[in-house]
């Protein structure tokens, strides 16, 4: 598995971009001084009508 890792662009707290990666893998907002992760849990099976 890639520990490769896309930027995410806003907190999910309080919607500001004063974001930074931790070592831990995590974000860390200091903004709101929230720390918080993201995780894909896969993709959905739906398909789109058309």
């Amino acid at each position: 598995m890639s520990e490769t890792r896309a930027a995410i662009m806003h907190c999910p707290f309080c919607a500001e971009e004063d974001l930074f990666p931790t070592e831990q893998g995590g974000w860390e907002c200091r903004s709101c001084l929230r720390v918080f992760s993201v995780k894909l849990l896969g993709l959905s099976a739906r398909r789109s009508a058309g």
